[in-house]
């Protein structure tokens, strides 16, 4: 993770909708594209600078830290 730049991870956002998590997500790194996923998805398991996952429950509240990767 040392070659990404900016901000990498967001934990004041867990607990918060994930549309809106989307938005601080990419306007505080616009080097990143914010992505949701319901909790339980199976992912690939790249990493990519330029990706953030952001996990959400099935009513779509962030549930984890969403993170480079």
């Amino acid at each position: 993770m040392d070659q990404c730049t900016g901000k990498s991870s967001w934990p004041e956002l867990v607990g918060v909708k994930g549309e809106t998590a989307v938005t601080t997500i990419e306007s505080e790194n616009p080097t990143v594209k914010a992505v949701i996923v319901e909790v339980g998805t199976i992912v690939t398991g790249d990493f990519l600078c330029d990706r953030v996952r952001v996990w959400v429950d099935k009513a779509g509240i962030v549930a984890e830290i969403p993170r480079i990767g």
